[in-house]
């Protein structure tokens, strides 16, 4: 599948069927993120691999109990380790490297045939307690990968002369 089909037919998916993620799906996309690129290249994360279904029952709950998070077989969670550091444009590394690399994730489940979904609503505290996560870490996201329960249609995007202006903000 091109790059740019995965893209077009990614979507979030918030419905699995109770199937596991073969263990060599699950190694070419946690091989994604590693390949993706980082500040520095210093590659600043940690990815929890979470098959429990009691901690993603926990997670769920953290997340503000949407339980669809359960559902799904695994949940890959992103750390940054060095959440302090910050470019010369005043944003943080971890919020471009760990978004480069979930969205590299992302796309090579969709290539799998797997469906999947960013998290970024949860309690920071109850994940790290969940998955003992030292304090000075903090969690990015929550990746929810499965195969998809159902077949969401696609989302209506802005048109592309809505988002995209020459030369200055316009």
């Amino acid at each position: 599948m091109s790059v740019f089909k995965a893209i077009k037919k990614r979507r979030s998916v918030r419905s699995y069927k109770e199937k596991l993620v073969p263990e060599e799906s699950l190694k070419k996309i946690l091989e994604a993120a590693r390949l993706a690129p980082s500040a520095h290249n210093e590659q600043e994360w940690k990815f929890i691999v979470v098959k429990s279904k009691e901690k993603r029952e926990k997670l769920a709950k953290a997340a503000l109990n949407q339980s669809f998070i359960a559902q799904a077989p695994v949940i890959i969670v992103g750390v940054a380790l060095n959440p302090e550091e910050v470019l010369a444009s005043n944003v943080p590394n971890y919020a471009l490297d760990l978004a480069i690399a979930v969205d590299h994730m992302s796309l090579v489940a969709t290539e799998e045939g797997l469906g999947s979904c960013w998290i970024g609503a949860f309690f920071q505290d109850e994940v790290k307690s969940v998955l003992e996560i030292p304090k000075n870490y903090k969690v990015v996201v929550l990746l929810c990968l499965g195969y998809p329960a159902d077949s969401p249609g696609p989302k209506k995007r802005k048109d592309i002369d809505e988002i995209v202006c020459h030369n200055n903000f316009q």
